[in-house]
């Protein structure tokens, strides 16, 4: 596993990979930066999967609607949030789902006491963040809540991908 930096519009990306696959996604100094890996101890250099993001990164910064085939994605997640992170992929571009939908989605196959919460708490430790697109996950009322990357690129990226109108 290795780390590679990619400077991106809104700001310095952290990128975990190794050649089979990518294992995180971060914006520098964003909540829950790093996940449950010590990127201190973890060398830099570019691997197959992380040459695959940087050329993702670069066509969705530049506005295009890349197709995620041929990038593994990797999170250290659990069961449930493999299966919240599976639901976030299917939201297209230019989209969003409120988290009320989304417990929606979650909640036929996926009894959970606290459903609410989990989901939340899901979407917020995401570790891929873009590659599973968090950021279009917006409160019932159309506000633009809780973001790890903060409110002013989720507003950005939303904006970028159509989902939202420039100002």
């Amino acid at each position: 596993m290795k780390k590679i930096f990619y400077n991106s519009p809104l700001g310095q990306i952290t990128i975990l990979a190794d050649d089979q696959a990518i294992y995180g996604l971060w914006f520098n100094k964003q909540k829950h930066f790093g996940g449950h890996y010590d990127l201190d101890t973890i060398e830099g250099d570019m691997t197959k999967q992380a040459a695959k993001a940087i050329n993702w990164l670069d066509k969705y910064f530049a506005g295009q609607n890349p197709s995620c085939t041929g990038l593994v994605l990797n999170p250290d997640a659990t069961a449930f949030q493999q299966k919240v992170y599976q639901t976030l992929v299917k939201v297209p571009s230019g989209e969003t789902i409120t988290y009320k939908e989304l417990s929606n989605l979650i909640q036929a196959g996926h009894p959970h006491k606290n459903l609410s919460r989990a989901i939340g708490n899901a979407v917020s430790h995401n570790q891929l963040l873009l590659l599973i697109p968090c950021h279009r996950v917006i409160g019932s009322n159309g506000s633009l809540t809780g973001f790890a990357g903060g409110l002013d690129r989720k507003k950005e990226l939303l904006k970028l991908e159509g989902a939202l109108p420039n100002e």
